[in-house]
């Protein structure tokens, strides 16, 4: 039941809903005084969340900071939470990844480097109603591609939100005491919900975050003043996170 309130919380997030169901009010609505409110609010919302320097600062201000690989430990396991890949029946010969395909790439680059000497890849699907494979099935099947062995990867399925990421990596950790050092690897956005579980499941973990949306700030009219339709849908994700955060502290989760 969870999975599917978040799910459909997740579509009235949307600024743009809040946007077309404003112009449905502008136009439906009998008194003149409420419809030029809301067309006034509609541009508002249209203005404010399209501006590229305010979208980028309210990133800059929730994402969790990188960690120079230079500071990095040496760990036993890095735990990778999906969230990145895409299931197509119709194309179902490849793996097809979205922007967050960092969360696997950095923590491959630091099995490269000596600084992981393995992966808990924990996920299933996001599907509300079809099923389709765990997305850790398929992000095992890149790793294994780029040649990292098979007895270096383990893969837990059956996750379909962080709170269940963390419980179901404290079981596995439970089972494996030589598990001892791990590091946490998820999206910037995405690392104070991840953190706030795994500490609350009790797993000890160190934050490692990818996948950035902030950049640094720039002064050009273009990141300045000029409206961005990338800025006004990158709201949707960072309102989504925020909100399920809050969500997440109020029941306990993190």
């Amino acid at each position: 039941m969870f999975f599917i309130l978040s799910k459909t919380l997740h579509f009235f997030l949307m600024p743009f809903i809040w946007v077309l169901v404003l112009l449905l009010l502008a136009v439906f609505l009998k008194s003149f005084r409420w419809r030029r409110i809301s067309l006034l609010a509609a541009v508002g919302i249209l203005l404010v969340f399209s501006n590229p320097f305010l979208a980028n600062e309210a990133w800059r201000a929730w994402e969790v900071k990188a960690t120079p690989v230079s500071e990095l430990e040496h760990y036993d396991l890095a735990v990778i939470l999906t969230g990145v890949t895409a299931y197509r029946e119709d194309i179902p010969d490849r793996i097809h990844t979205h922007k967050g395909a960092d969360r696997f790439l950095h923590p491959l680059q630091l099995y490269r480097m000596g600084k992981v000497d393995a992966f808990l890849i924990t996920g299933g699907s996001g599907r509300v109603l079809a099923g389709a494979v765990p997305e850790a099935e398929q992000v095992e099947k890149v790793l294994l591609m780029a040649g990292v062995p098979e007895e270096d990867i383990r893969t837990e399925g059956n996750s379909r939100n962080t709170r269940e990421n963390a419980a179901n990596t404290a079981a596995l950790v439970a089972q494996n005491p030589e598990w001892q050092n791990l590091l946490l690897v998820t999206s910037a956005f995405h690392m104070r919900r991840s953190a706030g579980c795994f500490d609350k499941a009790g797993v000890n973990t160190t934050s490692f975050s990818t996948d950035f949306y902030a950049s640094e700030r720039r002064f050009t009219p273009d990141e300045t003043i000029i409206p961005s339709i990338h800025a006004f849908s990158n709201w949707h994700l960072l309102i989504h996170e925020m909100t399920g955060f809050v969500v997440y502290k109020i029941l306990g989760y993190c």
